[in-house]
């Protein structure tokens, strides 16, 4: 590894390549940054990531003249980008990006990443984010990388010796935090109808955001949960601390928390510091279903954005807008379903903030399915749950208009009787 200014590592990119950027706490922005201003030198450099925190100065005027991203998922810094300036967005599953990278369909010229400086061996950590990380260093033509000492050293599959690092730009900054908000009483209520699904020696999976946290808090009074996920929040700790996950009915790495990329507080990247309980793997590892499915019970909490009556979920656009991605929804949704006692969950508001029905007649024109409705089990609202696996169309439109808003009902009983033939849904 060779040691320079960010400013000089970035000159070994050049125009018409394609640059992989690591993402979520661990976005590179130093060297992105320092990219962003070789603008004028540049021409058509493709830009690959997934979700990166930062400003994404690459997609913003003047320096996306010579940038145009491919976003494997989208965030909100590079929403706008997508939907309106020179991006474009590549729907596919969390679990099948490596093959992307390791099949050259997308062949990488370089990767820019964050790492711990190296221990007495040589050896960094790529922190907090292996998910498709791994892949792509192992196939880029050059890696560049900030040696940052404030990154985590993770245990698990995140480990790259300094022999495959090309060049190493010292910094010293935090990594990206994002503090958890406070669940609404909505949110409360759906996570309480959700953790009343969840039994005890169960395999969690789920993601950020207020409506897990919301799940989190009811579940002090349960015993041996495990935690097999695609990311890993602050929520977690507390359960970790007083003994409610134990991971010792898993199957897979009995008794260790397994993830792929973590995102939180300052606590969190603390916490997980040299950690032997927290074992990262890639997201080809953690979002298989061939993997998930060996363990016990599991219970995947998934989000949508709306749902029809027949249950399909959009989870991804809100109508033409591609609002995030595909992601692993369905990776975990399919590994609970086919799990010993599974549970495959979609929770969300029955509303959104500006009164709108969540729960459809029909999909938005454009929107995506991001689930299909064969795959759909459980639908939780903060008006209880509906079971729809076995049910028939009339069947699911019945109990999805049970726990949609009381507001909304009327509509969507007339709705249902228009479309399903004008049969009874009494």
């Amino acid at each position: 590894m060779k040691m320079m200014s960010a400013s000089e590592a970035v000159t070994h990119i050049r125009s018409n390549t394609r640059v992989f950027m690591q993402g979520a706490a661990m976005t590179p922005n130093i060297l992105i940054n320092a990219l962003c201003e070789r603008y004028k030198e540049l021409k058509n450099v493709e830009l690959i990531q997934i979700h990166t925190e930062g400003k994404a100065l690459y997609t913003q005027p003047p320096y996306s003249a010579a940038f145009r991203v491919n976003s494997l998922f989208v965030a909100g810094n590079v929403r706008d980008s997508i939907t309106f300036e020179n991006a474009d967005y590549t729907p596919i599953f969390l679990s099948e990006i490596h093959l992307l990278f390791r099949r050259n369909i997308l062949p990488l010229d370089v990767a820019l990443i964050q790492v711990s400086p190296p221990d007495r061996h040589g050896f960094c950590s790529l922190g907090t984010s292996i998910d498709v990380t791994l892949p792509a260093i192992q196939k880029a033509k050059m890696v560049i990388a900030e040696v940052n000492p404030q990154v985590p050293r993770t245990h698990g599959d995140g480990i790259i010796h300094i022999d495959h690092i090309n060049i190493g730009v010292e910094t010293d900054q935090p990594i990206y935090v994002k503090q958890a908000t406070t669940p609404t009483e909505t949110d409360r209520k759906i996570g309480a109808h959700v953790a009343g699904l969840i039994e005890d020696g169960a395999t969690l999976q789920m993601g950020i955001g207020n409506i897990p946290n919301a799940v989190l808090e009811n579940l002090t009074n349960h015993k041996r949960l495990g935690i097999h996920t695609e990311m890993f929040t602050d929520g977690v700790l507390p359960l970790i601390e007083q003994g409610v996950v134990t991971g010792e009915d898993k199957e897979v790495k009995t008794g260790k928390v397994v993830t792929c990329f973590a995102m939180g507080s300052q606590k969190l990247y603390d916490f997980v510091d040299d950690n032997p309980l927290i074992h990262f793997k890639e997201a080809a590892y953690t979002n298989d279903t061939a993997i998930i499915r060996r363990n016990p019970k599991v219970t995947a909490i998934n989000s949508a954005i709306e749902i029809d009556l027949t249950g399909q979920v959009c989870a991804d656009t809100i109508g033409k807008m591609q609002y995030s991605g595909v992601g692993g929804q369905m990776d975990f949704i399919r590994g609970a379903a086919l799990s010993e006692g599974g549970k495959p969950i979609i929770a969300m508001p029955s509303i959104t903030n500006k009164g709108f029905t969540k729960i459809v007649p029909y999909l938005q024109e454009g929107a995506g399915v991001t689930t299909t409705r064969a795959h759909v089990h459980y639908i939780v609202t903060e008006y209880g749950v509906a079971y729809l696996f076995g049910k028939n169309l009339m069947e699911r439109a019945k109990a999805l208009i049970n726990i949609a808003h009381p507001d909304h009902r009327e509509e969507l009983e007339k709705a249902a009787w228009e479309r399903f033939a004008k049969k009874s849904i009494g």
